[in-house]
């Protein structure tokens, strides 16, 4: 045991003294169980862990067989599965948008202008001469006093709106977060916005720059079949994209030609605009139904049993498609064999550290790669009272070329967990910094967010800047190549003689220290005040 780690037994030791206290220890996440771990997950055998394939079963039941040899208890009573009720959709969209108003009518092209897509199993359904209405950025935010539906009846109409949110690039770091996205700027959220307020359709207007993704990304990311939950959710008839050119053109058949569209929806007074145009699209479907499975192991705890820390990670990747190279299974070594090890590693930490007074929950979630399914699924059903859990640590695609000396934070800024992250990384002589990209709305891109939604402060961080024995320029170059090269392609594959997880390790251990001291604490961390999702918490 290194002098740090003997130093945080001897504080917990003096710390617990004689008030009866639960006594853990601190133990070191081992890496050798990580590389293990992650050496079986990411290898062929597992086909490419996809959903409704052979390769889940293997993975979901492998999991199971992990935290049962462990002595974890089932997390969903007395089973280790939560299932997850999935609806497998392939849309035709017809060719053609059509765009009708008084001075005549014009068509969009499939792929080239538009894209349309749904979440509702139904063999088909459309936008028949509906009513286009510019709802700015698709908004209501009351914290913000801001609410881009106000004043219409929404229901047979159509809303155009625009990608991320009113900050982004305004100049004033008041509005909104400034540069930084917020959660109202994801196009998640801006359909789903729109199907409570009872519209029958969303367009998004789609720009690079505030989207952090060329129309190439919307093209390949919006066809071909989709998976979705089963939900008793709101959904809108059709979900759509539109390019930037596509909706100039737009604009100038509408109510509002010659009109600066993108200034007057960033006002804060700003009241919806009818565009005097009707929208036509259909949408034919195959639908396939099928059930997929979160995997939840528990450590009950002492004291406080009924309290919960909760670790995920998402053990789904996308299987065995289009071959590169000659290869076509899509292994996913750093994404996400990397953050499902690291829970059975972490998980192996605390079952050699002892009891502790709350509930340590681990679960393996599938359905990411597919839109934060599985996380979206246990947020609607939950197994563990969202008010009685303390806090998620999500851990998502660990990748660094060593040991890091910074943590950097997604979503910096939005709970107390920063400052419990920041306490461990002190520990490790490191430093936290935000993300530098916060605009791209990474935050918002892994499975904490679903446990964001509804209130439970989330940690999702990382070593990703500068090393302790290597170059900011170096670790810059390791993650671009990453990104270009390696990033949900064939080549993420695990190789014992290159893969570096000295810096995985650490990450791990700091999440494992966070975790560990909110064990044996009876504080809840806190929402700050200026985050969207403190009222969930409330």
């Amino acid at each position: 045991m290194n002098n740090y780690l003997k130093f945080l037994v001897i504080v917990l030791f003096i710390g617990c003294g004689n008030d009866k206290k639960t006594t853990t220890e601190v133990v070191e996440v081992d890496q050798t169980t990580i590389a293990n771990h992650i050496k079986r997950l990411a290898s062929d055998e597992f086909l490419g862990r996809k959903p409704f394939t052979e390769g889940e079963v293997i993975t979901v039941n492998y999991l199971k067989d992990e935290f049962e040899k462990l002595g974890l208890s089932p997390g969903n009573e007395d089973s280790y599965f939560q299932d997850v009720p999935m609806v497998e959709i392939t849309g035709t969209p017809s060719k053609h948008m059509v765009i009708s108003g008084k001075k005549g009518s014009f068509n969009l092209d499939y792929l080239k202008d538009f894209v349309a897509t749904t979440n509702k199993a139904e063999t088909e359904v459309s936008l028949k001469s509906s009513e286009l209405v510019f709802a700015g950025y698709g908004i209501v935010a009351p914290e913000y006093g801001w609410n881009d539906y106000e004043g219409v009846d929404w229901k047979g109409k159509t809303a155009v709106v625009l990608i991320n949110d009113p900050g982004f690039k305004s100049g004033d770091s008041t509005l909104f977060k400034g540069n930084e996205m917020t959660y109202y700027g994801r196009w998640t959220y801006k359909y789903e916005e729109a199907a409570r307020q009872g519209a029958d359709g969303l367009l998004i207007i789609h720009d690079t720059e505030p989207a952090s993704y060329g129309w190439n990304v919307i093209e390949s990311g919006w066809t071909g079949a989709r998976l979705t939950i089963e939900s008793d959710l709101p959904l809108l008839n059709v979900e759509s994209w539109i390019s930037g050119e596509s909706a100039n053109k737009l604009f100038d058949a509408s109510a509002m030609k010659g009109q600066d569209f993108k200034t007057i929806a960033r006002d804060k007074n700003f009241e919806p605009i009818p565009l005097d145009v009707k929208v036509s699209v259909e949408i034919k479907n195959n639908i396939k139904k099928d059930v997929s499975k979160n995997v939840v192991a528990t450590i009950p705890g002492t004291t406080r049993k009924d309290e919960f820390i909760i670790y995920s990670a998402h053990w789904d990747h996308f299987g065995i498609g289009k071959a590169i190279k000659g290869d076509s299974i899509y292994n996913g070594s750093v994404d996400n064999a990397s953050g499902t090890a690291g829970l059975l590693a972490i998980a192996e930490a605390f079952k050699k550290s002892g009891a502790s007074e709350r509930s340590i929950v681990f679960i393996a979630l599938t359905g990411e790669e597919q839109g934060l399914l599985g996380s979206a699924y246990y947020a609607e059903n939950p197994i563990f009272n969202p008010k009685k859990t303390v806090a998620n640590i999500n851990i998502d695609a660990l990748d660094s070329p060593g040991k890091m000396k910074d943590l950097t934070i997604t979503g910096y800024g939005q709970s107390e967990m920063d400052e419990y992250a920041e306490e461990a990384a002190i520990k490790q002589n490191r430093y936290i910094i935000p993300d530098p990209v916060a605009e791209k709305g990474y935050f918002f891109r892994s499975d904490h967010f679903n446990f964001a939604k509804i209130g439970i402060p989330a940690l999702y961080a990382s070593g990703a800047y500068e090393g302790f024995d290597i170059s900011i320029d170096e670790v810059k170059k390791h993650n671009d190549y990453y990104n270009a090269n390696t990033y949900h392609q064939p080549s993420d594959e695990y190789n014992s003689e290159t893969t570096e997880l000295s810096g995985v390790q650490l990450d791990l251990q700091l999440f494992y220290d966070v975790g560990l001291k909110l064990s044996n604490e009876a504080n809840f961390p806190k929402w700050y005040d200026g985050s969207e999702f403190r009222a969930a918490r409330k």
